[in-house]
């Protein structure tokens, strides 16, 4: 069997064990034209350099032709070349290209500006079209298995060291590491020493994630290096989000739009057929989504309050990817209407749903949510007291003005009964209050007068 068959062979057996596994991306060889300072590979006679205070090694594949190696390289001062089957290095012939030599040299990109930490340079092996991951999640998880390609070159740097990189196991250069032991002795030999760096530690772990609905990531501690590397390009700040009152959710670096669902669930519920009941039956009547489903832990709420004793929860992410807008919240309005119908079926107990806001710039109601209502909402009663008392001040003024009636008619109008004002429905108060109205009192006449004391016309009469 070759190494390729027992990679898949390897790979398969996580499946079945339910471990996931992240693959490493980059790669330290020698063609890529990403590691060129020219985004090119060196032509024939070319002059070349390496970083001299840096260790790599580099896998070459190829046969290339190239300037004198003692005159026209710069070679670091620890490292090794790894020849494929017919790769090699000659020197240049007639044909070769007259004004290649005569430009900038070829500079080998710095091998150690690999992180570990950084989210874009892992892929997961159980990707699958429209589903993704939270960057925190992106990066391996203490149940994963790291494998890194054994038919390239690659260099890692483990992070400030502030707390040691723990997985299930590592596969590097052909072998398998899944106890602490062998995984130390390989990062201290000169093989390990060229392929990770940096104060960081990495250690490996028997620990398989057993329980159907999922186990947590655990990389909550070293996110904010997550974000560091995610942000590094943009200079360390995220990115704008497309609409207003944007979500973060849990492990994630940057706001988004769309919608988060989270549910509780209990011990029947099943992670991966969770999954695959969106993807089959939820995704493709909603086009435009991606969807993240993993467990993560509950912020601490006080003793005493119900769901206490629950540490976790499934959160579901919808996230927005196309121009359209307001399908993350009728997808987040069909699961809930699924766990009202399915949810003792699918072992799920409560589900509750936020949604993100209209786009920016967007005028439409569409996508508002509870917090832009109760705004607008707010407004419209502050604007509608402000009429009000400006409608009393202009009537007192009225009354001001008029003639003062007579004694007679002052007399009359002391004699009158009382009738208490006819009242408004302040909208506040409706929010605000119960959904059910208050049972209708029985007086006289068969009518009905409900008012309250306003504070601005108190304090006018007074």
């Amino acid at each position: 069997m070759g190494v390729l068959g027992r990679v898949l062979l390897w790979l398969q057996l996580c499946a079945l064990t339910r471990a996931a596994y992240k693959l490493w991306v980059p790669n330290t060889d020698f063609e890529p034209a990403a590691n060129w300072s020219q985004n090119r590979t060196p032509c024939a006679g070319a002059t070349v350099e390496f970083p001299a205070n840096k260790m790599v090694s580099v896998l070459v594949r190829e046969g290339h032709s190239i300037s004198d190696m003692v005159s026209g390289w710069l070679l670091p001062r620890d490292g090794e070349f790894v020849l494929a089957s017919g790769a090699g290095f000659s020197a240049p012939d007639a044909s070769r290209d007259p004004g290649c030599g005569t430009g900038a040299p070829a500079l080998f990109l710095d091998p150690d500006r690999f992180s570990w930490h950084d989210p874009r340079l892992w892929r997961s092996g159980d990707a699958a079209h429209g589903l993704f991951s939270v960057d925190a999640e992106r990066v391996p998880c203490r149940y994963d298995d790291v494998v890194f390609p054994s038919d390239a070159s690659f260099r890692v740097g483990l992070g400030p060291g502030a707390r040691p990189a723990r997985v299930r196991s590592v596969r590097a250069l052909g072998q398998t590491f899944t106890r602490d032991e062998d995984l130390a002795a390989f990062l201290a030999s000169r093989a390990g020493r060229l392929r990770f760096h940096g104060p960081g530690a990495l250690s490996v772990g028997p620990e398989t994630c057993a329980d159907p609905s999922g186990c947590v990531c655990g990389n909550a501690e070293v996110q904010p290096w997550i974000c560091a590397a995610l942000l590094q390009p943009l200079g360390g700040r995220c990115p704008p989000a497309a609409c207003r009152d944007a979500l973060r959710p849990e492990g994630q670096c940057c706001d988004l739009c769309g919608a988060i669902v989270s549910l509780t669930h209990g011990p029947t519920f099943d992670i991966e057929r969770y999954r695959a009941r969106l993807l089959q039956a939820f995704l493709p009547q909603h086009q435009g989504l991606q969807v993240a489903v993993s467990k993560v832990p509950l912020p601490p709420r006080p003793r005493g309050t119900a769901g206490a004793e629950a540490a976790t929860e499934i959160q579901v992410v919808l996230a927005e990817t196309g121009p359209q807008t307001g399908g993350a919240g009728r997808l987040a309005r069909a699961l809930l209407a699924d766990v009202a119908e399915h949810g003792e079926a699918l072992g799920v107990l409560s589900a509750t749903a936020r949604e993100s806001g209209a786009p920016v710039g967007d005028g439409s109601a569409e996508g508002l949510d509870g917090s832009d209502l109760r705004a607008e909402l707010a407004g419209g009663v502050t604007a509608g007291l402000l009429l009000l008392l400006l409608a009393l001040v202009a009537g007192v003024l009225l009354l001001r003005r008029a003639p003062r009636p007579t004694g007679s008619r002052r007399d009359e109008a002391a004699s009158a009964p009382v009738v208490a004002p006819l009242g408004f429905s302040n909208p506040v108060f409706d929010v605000a209050g119960s959904a059910e109205p208050p049972p209708a009192q029985k007086v006289e006449n068969s009518a009905s007068l409900s008012y309250f004391i306003n504070p601005l016309f108190a304090e006018a009469e007074a």
